[in-house]
Protein backbone atom coordinates (compact mmCIF):
# COMPACT_ATOMS: atom_id res chain seq x y z
CA UNK A 1 0.00 0.00 0.00
CA UNK A 2 2.80 2.42 0.90
CA UNK A 3 4.54 1.60 -2.39
CA UNK A 4 1.33 2.33 -4.32
CA UNK A 5 0.84 5.67 -2.53
CA UNK A 6 4.46 6.63 -3.15
CA UNK A 7 4.11 5.73 -6.84
CA UNK A 8 0.94 7.81 -7.20
CA UNK A 9 2.56 10.75 -5.43
CA UNK A 10 5.56 10.55 -7.73
CA UNK A 11 3.31 10.39 -10.81
CA UNK A 12 1.26 13.35 -9.57
CA UNK A 13 4.43 15.37 -8.97
CA UNK A 14 5.63 14.52 -12.48
CA UNK A 15 2.34 15.74 -13.99
CA UNK A 16 2.59 18.97 -12.03
CA UNK A 17 6.15 19.42 -13.23
CA UNK A 18 5.08 18.97 -16.85
CA UNK A 19 2.24 21.45 -16.42
CA UNK A 20 4.50 23.98 -14.72
CA UNK A 21 7.08 23.72 -17.48
CA UNK A 22 4.48 24.21 -20.22
CA UNK A 23 2.98 27.18 -18.40
CA UNK A 24 6.32 28.83 -17.72
CA UNK A 25 7.56 28.27 -21.28
CA UNK A 26 4.85 30.45 -22.82
CA UNK A 27 5.13 34.09 -23.79
CA UNK A 28 1.72 35.71 -23.96
CA UNK A 29 0.73 37.55 -27.11
CA UNK A 30 -2.32 39.63 -26.34
CA UNK A 31 -4.64 41.94 -28.24
CA UNK A 32 -3.88 43.23 -31.72
CA UNK A 33 -4.55 46.82 -32.86
CA UNK A 34 -4.41 48.36 -36.32
CA UNK A 35 -2.74 51.63 -35.29
CA UNK A 36 0.41 52.34 -33.29
CA UNK A 37 0.51 53.36 -29.62
CA UNK A 38 1.61 56.90 -28.65
CA UNK A 39 5.21 57.72 -27.76
CA UNK A 40 6.51 56.99 -24.28
CA UNK A 41 6.11 60.10 -22.11
CA UNK A 42 9.01 61.76 -20.31
CA UNK A 43 8.92 61.38 -16.52
CA UNK A 44 11.04 60.94 -13.40
CA UNK A 45 11.25 57.72 -11.43
CA UNK A 46 9.72 57.70 -7.93
CA UNK A 47 11.99 56.62 -5.09
CA UNK A 48 12.30 52.88 -4.48
CA UNK A 49 9.96 51.99 -1.57
CA UNK A 50 11.94 49.09 -0.11
CA UNK A 51 14.74 46.59 -0.62
CA UNK A 52 13.93 43.84 -3.13
CA UNK A 53 11.60 45.95 -5.28
CA UNK A 54 12.42 46.13 -9.01
CA UNK A 55 11.42 48.81 -11.47
CA UNK A 56 8.81 47.92 -14.09
CA UNK A 57 8.57 50.68 -16.73
CA UNK A 58 5.30 52.26 -17.85
CA UNK A 59 3.72 51.39 -21.19
CA UNK A 60 0.62 51.95 -23.31
CA UNK A 61 -2.01 49.20 -22.99
CA UNK A 62 -5.17 48.92 -25.06
CA UNK A 63 -8.87 48.48 -24.33
CA UNK A 64 -11.53 47.99 -26.99
CA UNK A 65 -13.85 50.55 -25.44
CA UNK A 66 -11.38 53.29 -24.52
CA UNK A 67 -8.40 52.79 -26.84
CA UNK A 68 -4.83 53.15 -25.60
CA UNK A 69 -4.34 53.96 -21.92
CA UNK A 70 -1.16 54.51 -19.92
CA UNK A 71 -0.08 51.94 -17.33
CA UNK A 72 2.22 53.92 -15.00
CA UNK A 73 5.70 52.67 -14.29
CA UNK A 74 5.99 51.29 -10.77
CA UNK A 75 8.15 49.42 -8.28
CA UNK A 76 7.19 45.76 -7.79
CA UNK A 77 8.57 43.18 -5.39
CA UNK A 78 10.23 40.37 -7.34
CA UNK A 79 8.31 37.07 -7.09
CA UNK A 80 11.51 35.26 -6.09
CA UNK A 81 15.19 35.91 -5.52
CA UNK A 82 17.15 36.03 -8.76
CA UNK A 83 14.22 37.03 -10.97
CA UNK A 84 14.34 40.06 -13.26
CA UNK A 85 11.58 41.75 -15.25
CA UNK A 86 11.40 41.64 -19.05
CA UNK A 87 8.99 44.44 -20.08
CA UNK A 88 6.17 43.82 -22.52
CA UNK A 89 6.16 45.60 -25.86
CA UNK A 90 4.12 46.33 -28.99
CA UNK A 91 5.39 44.84 -32.24
CA UNK A 92 4.20 45.05 -35.83
CA UNK A 93 2.92 41.62 -36.89
CA UNK A 94 2.44 42.28 -40.62
CA UNK A 95 -1.17 43.45 -40.47
CA UNK A 96 -1.59 44.72 -36.91
CA UNK A 97 0.33 45.72 -33.79
CA UNK A 98 0.55 42.84 -31.31
CA UNK A 99 1.28 43.20 -27.61
CA UNK A 100 3.86 40.78 -26.19
CA UNK A 101 3.32 40.44 -22.45
CA UNK A 102 6.22 40.91 -20.04
CA UNK A 103 7.49 38.20 -17.70
CA UNK A 104 9.74 37.45 -14.73
CA UNK A 105 12.77 35.22 -15.23
CA UNK A 106 16.43 34.77 -14.37
CA UNK A 107 17.46 36.70 -17.51
CA UNK A 108 16.07 39.78 -19.25
CA UNK A 109 14.92 38.77 -22.70
CA UNK A 110 13.86 40.68 -25.79
CA UNK A 111 11.48 43.60 -25.30
CA UNK A 112 11.41 45.05 -28.79
CA UNK A 113 14.47 47.24 -28.47
CA UNK A 114 12.23 49.85 -26.81
CA UNK A 115 14.05 52.48 -24.74
CA UNK A 116 11.90 52.54 -21.59
CA UNK A 117 14.62 54.29 -19.58
CA UNK A 118 15.79 53.66 -16.01
CA UNK A 119 18.09 50.82 -17.05
CA UNK A 120 15.87 49.47 -19.83
CA UNK A 121 17.66 51.07 -22.78
CA UNK A 122 16.40 48.58 -25.35
CA UNK A 123 18.90 45.78 -24.75
CA UNK A 124 19.07 43.93 -21.45
CA UNK A 125 18.85 45.67 -18.09
CA UNK A 126 21.49 47.92 -16.52
CA UNK A 127 19.52 49.08 -13.49
CA UNK A 128 20.78 46.46 -11.07
CA UNK A 129 21.79 42.86 -10.42
CA UNK A 130 21.31 40.09 -7.87
CA UNK A 131 24.25 39.52 -5.52
CA UNK A 132 24.24 37.05 -2.63
CA UNK A 133 20.47 36.87 -2.42
CA UNK A 134 20.01 40.65 -2.44
CA UNK A 135 19.29 43.00 -5.30
CA UNK A 136 21.92 45.68 -5.85
CA UNK A 137 20.68 48.93 -7.39
CA UNK A 138 22.59 51.00 -9.93
CA UNK A 139 21.99 54.50 -8.58
CA UNK A 140 23.04 56.02 -11.89
CA UNK A 141 19.63 55.14 -13.33
CA UNK A 142 17.57 54.30 -10.22
CA UNK A 143 16.20 56.65 -7.56
CA UNK A 144 17.18 54.94 -4.30
CA UNK A 145 17.49 56.25 -0.74
CA UNK A 146 21.00 55.01 0.08
CA UNK A 147 20.57 55.79 3.80
CA UNK A 148 18.00 52.97 3.93
CA UNK A 149 19.08 50.68 1.08
CA UNK A 150 22.84 50.04 1.23
CA UNK A 151 23.24 47.41 -1.51
CA UNK A 152 23.94 49.88 -4.31
CA UNK A 153 26.58 50.72 -6.89
CA UNK A 154 27.03 53.45 -9.48
CA UNK A 155 27.89 52.57 -13.08
CA UNK A 156 27.45 54.97 -15.97
CA UNK A 157 24.77 53.96 -18.47
CA UNK A 158 24.84 55.48 -21.95
CA UNK A 159 21.66 55.35 -24.00
CA UNK A 160 22.36 54.46 -27.60
CA UNK A 161 19.25 56.35 -28.67
CA UNK A 162 16.97 58.89 -27.03
CA UNK A 163 13.92 57.86 -29.03
CA UNK A 164 10.58 57.59 -27.26
CA UNK A 165 9.02 55.32 -29.90
CA UNK A 166 6.91 52.71 -28.11
CA UNK A 167 6.69 49.92 -30.69
CA UNK A 168 8.88 47.61 -32.73
CA UNK A 169 8.73 47.27 -36.53
CA UNK A 170 6.28 48.81 -38.95
CA UNK A 171 6.46 52.40 -40.16
CA UNK A 172 8.50 54.49 -37.75
CA UNK A 173 9.02 51.64 -35.30
CA UNK A 174 12.24 50.53 -33.62
CA UNK A 175 14.28 48.27 -35.90
CA UNK A 176 15.46 45.53 -33.58
CA UNK A 177 15.29 41.74 -33.74
CA UNK A 178 15.83 39.20 -30.95
CA UNK A 179 19.13 37.39 -30.85
CA UNK A 180 19.25 33.61 -30.53
CA UNK A 181 20.32 34.09 -26.90
CA UNK A 182 17.33 36.34 -26.17
CA UNK A 183 15.01 33.80 -27.76
CA UNK A 184 16.47 31.11 -25.53
CA UNK A 185 15.69 33.25 -22.46
CA UNK A 186 12.01 33.22 -23.42
CA UNK A 187 12.03 29.40 -23.26
CA UNK A 188 13.59 29.26 -19.80
CA UNK A 189 11.66 28.97 -16.53
CA UNK A 190 9.70 32.17 -16.00
CA UNK A 191 6.36 33.49 -14.69
CA UNK A 192 3.97 36.15 -15.91
CA UNK A 193 2.97 39.37 -14.13
CA UNK A 194 2.29 38.95 -10.41
CA UNK A 195 -1.05 39.81 -8.80
CA UNK A 196 0.11 43.31 -7.83
CA UNK A 197 0.88 44.07 -11.49
CA UNK A 198 -2.50 42.74 -12.63
CA UNK A 199 -4.26 44.96 -10.10
CA UNK A 200 -2.08 47.89 -11.22
CA UNK A 201 -3.26 47.45 -14.82
CA UNK A 202 -6.89 47.22 -13.72
CA UNK A 203 -6.52 50.48 -11.79
CA UNK A 204 -5.02 52.18 -14.83
CA UNK A 205 -7.72 50.92 -17.18
CA UNK A 206 -10.48 52.25 -14.90
CA UNK A 207 -8.93 55.76 -14.73
CA UNK A 208 -10.34 57.95 -17.57
CA UNK A 209 -7.46 60.45 -17.20
CA UNK A 210 -4.95 57.81 -18.30
CA UNK A 211 -6.59 57.28 -21.69
CA UNK A 212 -4.56 58.67 -24.56
CA UNK A 213 -7.70 60.27 -26.01
CA UNK A 214 -7.99 62.35 -22.82
CA UNK A 215 -4.34 63.17 -22.05
CA UNK A 216 -3.02 63.43 -25.64
CA UNK A 217 -0.01 61.28 -24.80
CA UNK A 218 0.81 63.15 -21.56
CA UNK A 219 -0.76 61.13 -18.74
CA UNK A 220 -1.17 62.97 -15.41
CA UNK A 221 0.11 59.90 -13.54
CA UNK A 222 3.30 58.70 -15.19
CA UNK A 223 4.65 56.52 -12.40
CA UNK A 224 3.88 55.35 -8.87
CA UNK A 225 5.99 54.21 -5.94
CA UNK A 226 3.94 51.05 -5.40
CA UNK A 227 1.77 49.00 -7.73
CA UNK A 228 -1.92 49.79 -7.45
CA UNK A 229 -1.43 52.93 -5.32
CA UNK A 230 -2.33 55.92 -7.47
CA UNK A 231 -2.42 58.42 -4.61
CA UNK A 232 0.88 58.32 -2.68
CA UNK A 233 4.31 58.59 -4.29
CA UNK A 234 2.79 59.56 -7.64
CA UNK A 235 4.92 61.23 -10.34
CA UNK A 236 3.40 63.36 -13.10
CA UNK A 237 4.54 63.41 -16.73
CA UNK A 238 7.05 66.12 -17.63
CA UNK A 239 6.14 66.15 -21.30
CA UNK A 240 4.74 63.93 -24.00
CA UNK A 241 7.29 61.74 -25.77
CA UNK A 242 6.25 63.08 -29.16
CA UNK A 243 3.42 64.57 -31.12
CA UNK A 244 0.13 62.86 -30.32
CA UNK A 245 -1.73 61.53 -33.33
CA UNK A 246 -5.38 60.65 -32.81
CA UNK A 247 -6.40 57.25 -34.18
CA UNK A 248 -7.88 57.25 -37.69
CA UNK A 249 -11.65 57.32 -38.09
CA UNK A 250 -11.68 53.71 -39.28
CA UNK A 251 -9.33 52.49 -36.55
CA UNK A 252 -9.80 48.89 -35.52
CA UNK A 253 -11.23 48.07 -32.13
CA UNK A 254 -9.39 44.95 -31.06
CA UNK A 255 -9.12 42.58 -34.00
CA UNK A 256 -12.00 43.92 -36.10
CA UNK A 257 -11.96 47.14 -38.12
CA UNK A 258 -15.01 49.37 -38.05
CA UNK A 259 -15.81 50.96 -41.45
CA UNK A 260 -15.29 54.71 -41.47
CA UNK A 261 -18.83 55.42 -42.62
CA UNK A 262 -20.49 53.12 -40.09
CA UNK A 263 -22.42 55.29 -37.67
CA UNK A 264 -23.78 54.14 -34.36
CA UNK A 265 -27.59 54.10 -34.34
CA UNK A 266 -29.25 56.91 -32.43
CA UNK A 267 -30.66 55.97 -29.05
CA UNK A 268 -33.82 58.01 -29.52
CA UNK A 269 -36.58 56.81 -31.82
CA UNK A 270 -35.11 53.35 -31.58
CA UNK A 271 -37.73 50.59 -31.42
CA UNK A 272 -37.83 48.51 -28.29
CA UNK A 273 -36.34 45.43 -29.87
CA UNK A 274 -34.12 43.04 -27.94
CA UNK A 275 -30.41 43.65 -28.41
CA UNK A 276 -28.44 41.17 -30.47
CA UNK A 277 -26.35 38.80 -28.42
CA UNK A 278 -22.66 39.73 -28.17
CA UNK A 279 -20.38 38.33 -30.84
CA UNK A 280 -18.55 35.28 -29.44
CA UNK A 281 -14.79 35.40 -29.11
CA UNK A 282 -13.18 33.13 -31.69
CA UNK A 283 -9.57 33.39 -30.53
CA UNK A 284 -7.75 33.87 -27.25
CA UNK A 285 -6.25 37.09 -28.65
CA UNK A 286 -9.74 38.63 -28.55
CA UNK A 287 -10.24 37.95 -24.84
CA UNK A 288 -10.04 40.80 -22.35
CA UNK A 289 -8.83 40.57 -18.73
CA UNK A 290 -11.68 39.65 -16.44
CA UNK A 291 -13.08 42.41 -14.24
CA UNK A 292 -14.07 41.76 -10.66
CA UNK A 293 -16.26 43.86 -8.39
CA UNK A 294 -14.04 45.27 -5.60
CA UNK A 295 -15.03 43.79 -2.23
CA UNK A 296 -16.89 46.09 0.14
CA UNK A 297 -17.81 44.11 3.24
CA UNK A 298 -17.22 46.89 5.74
CA UNK A 299 -14.20 45.08 7.16
CA UNK A 300 -10.78 46.23 5.94
CA UNK A 301 -9.19 42.89 6.80
CA UNK A 302 -11.89 40.91 4.98
CA UNK A 303 -11.75 43.23 1.96
CA UNK A 304 -7.99 42.77 1.75
CA UNK A 305 -8.35 38.98 1.94
CA UNK A 306 -11.05 38.97 -0.74
CA UNK A 307 -9.04 41.31 -2.99
CA UNK A 308 -6.07 38.96 -2.79
CA UNK A 309 -8.33 36.06 -3.81
CA UNK A 310 -9.63 38.07 -6.78
CA UNK A 311 -6.11 39.08 -7.85
CA UNK A 312 -4.92 35.48 -7.66
CA UNK A 313 -7.80 34.26 -9.82
CA UNK A 314 -7.37 37.14 -12.30
CA UNK A 315 -3.66 36.34 -12.69
CA UNK A 316 -4.41 32.64 -13.24
CA UNK A 317 -7.06 33.44 -15.85
CA UNK A 318 -4.71 35.84 -17.63
CA UNK A 319 -2.14 33.03 -17.76
CA UNK A 320 -4.79 30.73 -19.26
CA UNK A 321 -5.42 33.33 -21.98
CA UNK A 322 -1.71 33.62 -22.72
CA UNK A 323 -1.12 29.87 -22.94
CA UNK A 324 -4.09 29.34 -25.25
CA UNK A 325 -3.08 32.29 -27.44
CA UNK A 326 0.44 30.93 -27.81
CA UNK A 327 -0.95 27.52 -28.79
CA UNK A 328 -3.38 28.99 -31.36
CA UNK A 329 -0.67 31.22 -32.85
CA UNK A 330 1.55 28.17 -33.29
CA UNK A 331 -1.25 26.32 -35.09
CA UNK A 332 -1.82 29.32 -37.38
CA UNK A 333 1.87 29.28 -38.27
CA UNK A 334 1.70 25.54 -39.00
CA UNK A 335 -1.30 26.11 -41.25
CA UNK A 336 0.70 28.63 -43.27
CA UNK A 337 3.82 26.46 -43.40
CA UNK A 338 1.93 23.32 -44.43
CA UNK A 339 -0.34 25.25 -46.82
CA UNK A 340 -3.66 24.11 -45.34
CA UNK A 341 -6.61 23.93 -47.73
CA UNK A 342 -9.89 25.74 -47.02
CA UNK A 343 -11.45 22.73 -45.30
CA UNK A 344 -8.48 22.29 -42.97
CA UNK A 345 -8.45 26.01 -42.15
CA UNK A 346 -12.16 25.96 -41.40
CA UNK A 347 -11.76 22.98 -39.08
CA UNK A 348 -8.88 24.69 -37.29
CA UNK A 349 -10.87 27.90 -36.79
CA UNK A 350 -13.87 25.98 -35.49
CA UNK A 351 -11.60 24.22 -33.02
CA UNK A 352 -10.12 27.56 -31.90
CA UNK A 353 -13.60 29.00 -31.36
CA UNK A 354 -14.57 25.97 -29.29
CA UNK A 355 -11.37 26.19 -27.23
CA UNK A 356 -11.82 29.91 -26.57
CA UNK A 357 -15.46 29.62 -25.55
CA UNK A 358 -14.71 26.68 -23.26
CA UNK A 359 -12.02 28.69 -21.48
CA UNK A 360 -14.40 31.62 -21.02
CA UNK A 361 -17.14 29.35 -19.72
CA UNK A 362 -14.71 27.89 -17.21
CA UNK A 363 -13.60 31.38 -16.15
CA UNK A 364 -17.20 32.58 -15.80
CA UNK A 365 -17.92 29.61 -13.53
CA UNK A 366 -14.80 30.31 -11.46
CA UNK A 367 -15.74 33.96 -11.07
CA UNK A 368 -19.33 33.14 -10.09
CA UNK A 369 -18.17 30.60 -7.51
CA UNK A 370 -15.73 33.12 -6.02
CA UNK A 371 -18.42 35.80 -5.84
CA UNK A 372 -20.75 33.35 -4.11
CA UNK A 373 -18.08 32.50 -1.54
CA UNK A 374 -17.36 36.16 -0.91
CA UNK A 375 -21.02 37.22 -0.73
CA UNK A 376 -22.17 38.19 2.78
CA UNK A 377 -23.99 35.34 4.40
CA UNK A 378 -27.57 36.06 5.37
CA UNK A 379 -28.71 34.92 8.77
CA UNK A 380 -31.45 32.33 8.61
CA UNK A 381 -34.86 33.78 9.62
CA UNK A 382 -36.03 32.79 13.04
CA UNK A 383 -39.19 30.64 13.14
CA UNK A 384 -42.27 32.42 14.50
CA UNK A 385 -42.89 31.93 18.18
CA UNK A 386 -45.55 29.41 18.96
CA UNK A 387 -48.69 30.74 20.53
CA UNK A 388 -49.58 29.28 23.91
CA UNK A 389 -52.42 26.75 23.75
Amino acid sequence: MRTMIATRSLLFSFVLLLFSHSAFAQIGIGISVNFAPPAIPVYEQPICPDDGYLWTPGYWAYDDDDGYYWVPGTWVEAPQVGFLWTPGYWGWGGNAFLFHEGYWGSQVGFYGGINYGFGYGGLGYEGGRWEGGHFSYNTYVNHVNTTIIHNTYNTTVTNVTETHVSYNGGTGGVEARPTSQQESYANEHHVGPVAAQTQHVQQARSNPELRASANQGKPPIAATARAGDFKTGVVATKQAGGEYKAPPANAARGNEARPANEARPATDNRPNTPEAPPTPNNHASELQPHKFTPPNTGSAATDKKYQQQQDKLAAKQAQDHAILQQQQDKEHQQATTKNYNDTQKQQMEQHHTQQTQQVEQKHATQQKQLEQRQAPRQAAPKPPAEKPH
